[in-house]
């Protein structure tokens, strides 16, 4: 008897989501495979982010920045989503500094050449009138997760940030059954991707 090839198939690709199907597969194999992928697509792809950030004014990430409308603790919630692309193995250095009034987006970040930014148009703060927001970023390439334990014991001022590699945000799996001529018994594995962009 002649063993069943398996495809895989894009069903549907859109911006940042992706839905993918394997079949046919040998009973059982669906979410031994299906649980692989998704732990491997979450840990093990590489990316960029930022690690550590520090301030002008800014001693700790509990303090609030005079004309800045976010707080300190929400800027540095939005300059995690900042996705990075970046292979190089070094530390880089990026600064920010914008001294108007309006949006400080992700785009207002000065990176080297070996740096871009994926999301260029992300909001990070607003600055009223005469305010002003500089800051020291250091970026790093990794897979899966960092704590920003791993970065405790800079100099003061310096605020660790938990980082976030993968450009993976979440996979969603599940196996039906799927038919090979009048075979029943075969898994289809149907995979969902959502990326950061």
């Amino acid at each position: 008897m002649n063993e069943p090839m398996f495809e895989i198939k894009q069903e549907e690709s859109k911006g940042d989501y992706g839905k993918f199907v394997i079949s046919p597969l040998e009973r059982g194999y669906g979410d031994t495979l299906g649980n692989s992928l998704r732990r491997v697509l979450l840990t093990s792809l590489p990316g960029a982010a930022v690690t550590t950030v520090r301030i002008a004014g800014i001693r700790h990430q509990f303090s609030s920045l005079k004309g800045m409308k976010e707080d300190v603790v929400e800027f540095l919630l939005n300059l995690k989503k900042v996705r990075f692309s970046y292979s190089g193995e070094k530390t880089v250095k990026v600064a920010l500094s914008v001294k108007s009034a309006g949006e400080v987006k992700a785009k207002d970040i000065k990176v080297p050449a070996s740096v871009t930014i994926a999301n260029p148009e992300l909001v990070l703060a607003t600055l009223n009138k005469g305010a002003k927001l500089e800051a020291e970023m250091e970026i790093e390439a990794g897979a899966g997760y960092s704590p920003a334990e791993d970065r405790i014991g800079g100099p003061i001022g310096t605020i660790p940030l938990d980082a976030s590699f993968s450009p993976i945000q979440r996979v969603n799996y599940k196996i039906e059954e799927t038919r090979v001529g009048r075979l029943t018994n075969y898994d289809k594995l149907i995979l969902e991707v959502w990326t950061d962009g």
